[in-house]
């Protein structure tokens, strides 16, 4: 029985995958806006809760990060950050090529808010 349980949480801890993670892959868009990193995020975040309750928004050193997912797996990460003449926007998704709840209108509110 505890082979089991250590083998099932083993595999539970296998499936997660963290920001980080998820910053391994090659980013789904990168581009750049001439507005500031506030700006920007504030015009991407309503949204992204409208299509994602969990989504959740955060300050960072030079920018903001907006990330959704669930059952411990980030599905999207979004990276803004201070830019000389405005923001650089760094756009991931856990598994680009497959529909997702929201995920249109997700990848919408990225490409709109610029």
């Amino acid at each position: 029985m505890r082979l089991f349980v250590g083998a099932l949480a083993v595999a539970m801890l296998a499936g997660c995958v963290s920001p980080s993670d998820l910053k391994s892959n090659a980013p789904t868009t990168t581009a750049t806006t001439k507005k500031s990193p506030r700006d920007y995020a504030v015009c991407v975040f309503p949204k992204w809760q409208d299509a994602r309750s969990e989504a959740v928004m955060s300050e960072t050193e030079n920018g903001y990060r907006l990330v959704i997912g669930a059952m411990q797996m980030t599905d999207e990460l979004l990276e803004v950050k201070q830019a000389a003449n405005g923001s650089s926007v760094i756009f991931y998704q856990r598994v680009a090529w497959m529909p997702g709840v929201g995920r249109t209108a997700i990848e919408k509110a990225v490409k709109s808010c610029l």
